[in-house]
C-alpha cells in the first residue's frame, strides 16, 4: 500500500508542476485548505477516492495513472 501512496502523492506533484499550478491553485479545485493539500502531496494524508476522480477529471488523466498502476496519463 505504501508504493501506491508514493505513487499518488507524486503524480500529483508532477501534474501541478506541469500544468504550473501552486498548491493554492489545486486546493481550491479540491476545496482545502494548500495545507491539507501539501499533506496529500507528502503522502502525510489520505487523499479520499472523491478527490481522486475529481483531480483526474481537472488533469484529463486516468485513475490508473494517478494510482501509479500505468506510466500514461
Amino acid at each position: 500500500m505504501a508504493k501506491n501512496i508514493a505513487a499518488w502523492s507524486k503524480r500529483m506533484k508532477d501534474l501541478r508542476v506541469a500544468n504550473n499550478l501552486s498548491q493554492t491553485d489545486v486546493a481550491k479545485v479540491l476545496h482545502c485548505s494548500q495545507v491539507a493539500y501539501g499533506m496529500y502531496e507528502l503522502g502525510k494524508r489520505r487523499i479520499s477516492v472523491e478527490n481522486l476522480v475529481k483531480l483526474a477529471k481537472y488533469y484529463h488523466a486516468s485513475m490508473d495513472y494517478l494510482a501509479g498502476l500505468c506510466d500514461q496519463a
